[in-house]
């Protein structure tokens, strides 16, 4: 393979002829957005389309004669494939928040030389710890230069597609409760405005919802919130006369999303603007007008969205219910088409589950892209089949199944993984050591405001028991109707801090792994609500209620390896998935469900 013409390397290349035309020898391009968001539209995925890493995560930086990626190990087998012939060296990191780069740009970027990054997608905190770093090493930092432009031939445009309300019944708070809350937040922080830009908090605020960003129900905005008003900046036409008037009733005007940065250099004088520092960006922080006392905090919608109501976490248990129910008939035909010797793959797993699940009530679309990886490819946990790149499901082995949906009353998240011909011990043994931590963690009580990262030992500890472990997280925050990775909480070795306290109605998920290169991957996972759990002298506690219901497959378990106890939970889940789905299935998906929950002898 002649590699001189691979497209990355060519896009590199006209990446430094733009650099050398603006003055420019090293260019940083995150994977980020003008609202710090995870998946982003077709405009902002800069580093994909440079270096061809479709991973959702990862930071690219290009001299004039050196490029690497750098990305977690979630990402390292894919990007190792998608890099090869590019001429961009992968760096591999610890974990996704690692600032690995940094060490980079000052060992590679000589002192005095420029380095530039856009500032209108570069986030706040982010561009703190650059400037340190910068700083210190005496290399010239720009902010104020989107160097990409040039290089990027046919750079997708901005979204158009339309915005619409998210109504009663499942949305059970209306959109004026919510601006209250968020401003007695606002006010707890001694505050008179507020400026957001994270889009999956401004959906939650207003009650809106689009389509402008793959599997995510949001739009592209920014939101200013003042004592008695809110302007909300979004692109022209998104919003129609008649829902404008809506906001209008609840004191949120419109305007044009290009015109957020003027409105905060005309902020007053005597302005005090509350900002996220890891919600909002360097440019857009540097638009506020000079006078303007700025309070750096987390955004009170972020801590507000976090904690489902009684409503809202009613209407994800019936989405769970219907979700379920798509699966049972998924899977009925799946294993029916197996026992025929159908021919199969990776994408028609894909296609039948999606397909089913669209024929559920309230279904919107998909969460995420599907990951339906078989034995080798499950070991990615990031894998996704391509057209051009799949595996045929047959022989022997594990299926690893990670899937969910949007539906108007919640979002879902869910992992399973299925036995295919004949397992092995191995095989059976890392399936079991996974499900024991998915178990240990399922089955926890903690006080009220443990810091979610003190709890990931739990779903660790039976595979740190056999010295094994996986290099993701935990577990992360799933949104109502939105984002399926929110915060604050995380269940990971992140650093601890305040905001990542457990609170009453939080959405987590429970997904311990384990990974063999290049053979197979196993990850359990549900999704889980924080409830109350008994109190008692020593104060208010929790616990965890499954809301996830698909059976946990049992042919995969080496009994030997689990207790009473833990057999005794596993049965209590799969009596609680049959008595709740049963009635949502009848034919081939109920004899599956019936077949599926039986439970177990302890």
């Amino acid at each position: 393979m002649d590699t001189r013409t691979a497209p990355a390397r060519l896009r590199i290349a006209r990446l430094r002829e733009a650099m050398a035309a603006q003055g420019v020898d090293a260019v940083l391009v995150p994977s980020s957005d003008p609202h710090i968001s995870e998946y982003l539209p077709g405009r902002w995925q800069g580093r994909e389309w440079f270096s061809g890493f479709t991973g959702s995560m990862g930071t690219l930086v290009v001299t004039a004669t050196e490029a690497a990626l750098f990305a977690d190990s979630r990402y390292w087998t894919q990007a190792e494939a998608e890099l090869a012939g590019s001429g961009i060296a992968l760096v591999k990191i610890p974990t996704g928040s690692a600032t690995y780069h940094l060490d980079w740009i000052a060992e590679h970027v000589a002192r005095g030389q420029v380095l530039a990054v856009d500032g209108q997608v570069l986030g706040l905190a982010a561009a703190q710890q650059l400037r340190t770093v910068t700083e210190r090493a005496g290399i010239r930092l720009r902010t104020d230069l989107d160097v990409l432009d040039a290089a990027w031939a046919d750079r997708p445009t901005l979204p158009t597609a339309g915005i619409y309300e998210h109504v009663a019944p499942h949305a059970p708070v209306s959109r004026a409760a919510k601006l209250a809350q968020v401003r007695e937040g606002i006010a707890r922080h001694g505050a008179s405005h507020h400026f957001v830009s994270t889009v999956d908090d401004i959906a939650w605020i207003t009650n809106l919802r689009g389509a402008d960003v793959a599997y995510n129900p949001v739009f592209l905005a920014h939101l200013l919130i003042g004592p008695g008003s809110a302007t909300l900046f979004v692109g022209a036409g998104k919003v129609d006369a008649a829902l404008a008037a809506r906001l209008a009733a609840d004191g949120i005007a419109v305007d044009a999303y290009e015109r957020a940065p003027a409105a905060l250099a005309a902020l007053p004088a005597d302005a005090r603007l509350l900002v996220d520092p890891k919600r909002v960006t360097l440019g857009l922080r540097e638009a506020v007008a000079a006078g303007v006392a700025v309070v750096e905090a987390i955004n009170p919608s972020t801590l507000l969205k976090s904690r489902k109501t009684a409503e809202e976490a009613a209407f994800v248990r019936q989405a769970m219910e219907e979700d379920g129910a798509a699966m049972c008939a998924f899977y009925a035909w799946f294993e029916q088409a197996l026992a025929r010797g159908e021919a199969m793959t990776e994408l028609t797993i894909d296609e039948k589950l999606t397909a089913e699940r669209a024929k559920r009530p309230g279904f919107v679309g998909l969460s995420f892209p599907t990951i339906a990886g078989f034995n080798a490819n499950g070991a990615m946990p990031h894998y996704r089949a391509t057209p051009e790149s799949h595996a045929r499901i047959e022989g022997d082995g594990l299926l690893l199944i990670d899937s969910g949906a949007q539906y108007l009353g919640g979002t879902t998240d869910i992992t399973r993984v299925w036995p295919v011909g004949t397992l092995s011990a191995e095989h059976r043994r890392d399936y079991t050591l996974v499900l024991k931590g998915t178990l240990q963690l399922s089955r926890a009580r903690f006080p009220r405001g443990t810091p979610s990262p003190m709890l990931d030992a739990l779903a660790r500890a039976p595979l740190w028991a056999e010295s094994l472990e996986y290099g993701h997280g935990t577990g992360h925050g799933v949104g109502y109707f939105l984002a399926v990775h929110e915060g604050p909480q995380t269940i990971s070795k992140a650093v601890v801090e305040p905001q990542m306290a457990m609170e009453p109605g939080m959405i987590t998920s429970v997904e311990p792994g384990l990974y063999r290169p290049g053979r197979w991957g196993v990850r359990i996972e549900n999704l889980v609500l924080n409830v109350p759990a008994p109190s008692s002298e020593f104060g208010e506690f929790l616990e965890f209620e499954t809301l996830t219901l698909c059976p946990i497959d049992t042919r995969c378990i080496d009994m030997g390896l689990l207790r009473a106890d833990e057999i005794a939970w596993l049965n209590r889940y799969h009596a609680m998935v049959r008595e709740r789905l049963a009635p949502k299935v009848s034919g081939d998906a109920l004899a599956w469900l019936m077949a599926r929950t039986e439970p177990l002898a302890g």
